[in-house]
């Protein structure tokens, strides 16, 4: 699909160099890849936002073959990718009958840190999840304000999804956040709510989308986010957590060209590869059908433009680590984050 066009050319302001040298300083230069399997667009929740919403009777849904996924998983993959991200629409039939014998399978036979974005669920899942092998939960808040989660339709209520994030870091995963810059109804003083709490909720790290309307919600029509107010949200977010995990994601490259290497370069250290079937991905509707698809080479291609290097280390590996590192110790000095490079 061809960029939106810009009115900056794709080069870091002094704030995003700063961003940069932060992430640089505590984790280095290196930038996590993980792949993702998109693996229903199955949804009950009907936010306002999303292209696979309940109520769009316009998309063809699908779940993926369980045994096709594990053949996937068992030798189709890039050698880069060191963790696997299973994402769904909020659907519990693909949880218990595909996602979680898949997990089983990673972990059985691969050295892969698993992840899953799936949507609020009951405790008892969020552990049976949990319990067969996965570690990172991305629930993204989409908007910190009470009022506006309302007016979009995002999932559940306000309370709700704080409390879902505030149960998995209590239970023991590591969570990511997040929020939409540019949704309809945003502003400023939102955005400066939005990057409070995601400094004060127990996240190990959070993501900034640019909105872009839907051609099957009730946002079609609506103007895409502002670019230079998205790479400011992605650099500011970077320099108020110092050690989030912060991915840059495919649709920075249909507001701008070259968004991608942008938002490494501003601090950003988390790429992801997409393994959907390619006769599935249209259908995972989160905004338009013609995604910007992010593969292996356009991948490795971004983090080398970026001055940037691929993580040997997986991301949920990392974040063991870190976890060992802040447990009790007797030693006189605690270890710090930058040592996770060594």
């Amino acid at each position: 699909m061809t960029p939106l066009p810009s009115s900056k050319q794709p080069f870091s302001s002094a704030l995003e160099q700063r961003a940069g040298a932060l992430r640089d300083e505590v984790f280095g230069p290196e930038v996590f890849v993980r792949g993702v399997i998109e693996v229903s667009n199955f949804c009950r929740q009907n936010c306002d936002y999303c292209g696979m919403r309940r109520d769009n009777r316009g998309l063809k849904r699908f779940r993926l073959e369980l045994d096709a996924l594990r053949e996937l998983v068992r030798s189709g993959l890039p050698e880069v990718i060191t963790d696997l991200n299973l994402q769904a629409g909020e659907d519990t039939v693909a949880v218990r009958e595909i996602v979680l014998p898949l997990i089983e399978t990673i972990r059985e036979e691969t050295n892969l840190g698993i992840s899953v974005c799936l949507g609020t669920l009951d405790h008892k899942l969020y552990d049976e999840l949990r319990d067969a092998g996965a570690s990172y939960y991305i629930l993204k808040v989409e908007t910190g304000n009470r009022d506006h989660y309302r007016e979009v339709h995002a999932p559940g209520t306000f309370d709700q999804r704080l409390a879902a994030i505030r149960y998995l870091a209590e239970t023991g995963w590591s969570v990511s956040s997040g929020f939409i810059a540019g949704l309809p109804g945003q502003t400023h003083a939102h955005i400066e709510e939005t990057l409070e709490l995601l400094g004060n909720l127990p996240l190990a790290g959070a993501s900034v989308s640019p909105f872009i309307a839907g051609e099957q919600t009730p946002f079609a029509g609506k103007p895409s986010a502002d670019f230079e107010t998205t790479m400011e949200c992605i650099a500011r977010l970077r320099l108020r957590n110092p050690t989030y995990v912060i991915p840059a994601v495919s649709a920075l490259n249909l507001v701008s060209e070259g968004g991608y290497v942008r938002a490494l370069r501003a601090g950003a250290n988390l790429a992801t590869i997409n393994l959907t079937p390619p006769s599935n991905r249209g259908d995972y509707l989160l905004y338009k059908r013609d995604r910007f698809i992010m593969r292996e080479q356009s991948v490795t291609t971004a983090i080398e433009q970026a001055g940037c290097t691929i993580s040997t280390i997986s991301l949920t590996e990392m974040l063991r680590q870190r976890k060992a590192q802040a447990a009790p110790t007797h030693a006189p000095e605690a270890q710090t984050v930058g040592a996770l490079r060594s």
